[in-house]
């Protein structure tokens, strides 16, 4: 269960170069309100963090993940 202000939704991109297109996206959210993280991560350069965020986004409240890469 979401309390508040804890994100429902992850950006999640793979590369720093994704930011601007994906700071679009968050700025969509924030203009609805919901609430939402923004989160760099690579599969190729940070596998365990990759699949350890993959893991736990459910148990964190994540119902949604917008992911970009390149």
């Amino acid at each position: 269960m979401n309390k508040g202000n804890d994100p429902i939704v992850s950006v999640v991109m793979g590369s720093d170069s994704d930011l601007p297109v994906m700071r679009e996206a968050a700025s969509v959210l924030k203009e609805f309100g919901v609430p939402h993280e923004l989160l760099l991560t690579s599969a190729h350069r940070s596998p365990a963090r990759t699949a350890t965020f993959s893991e736990e986004a459910a148990g964190r409240g994540i119902k949604i993940i917008i992911a970009g890469a390149g």
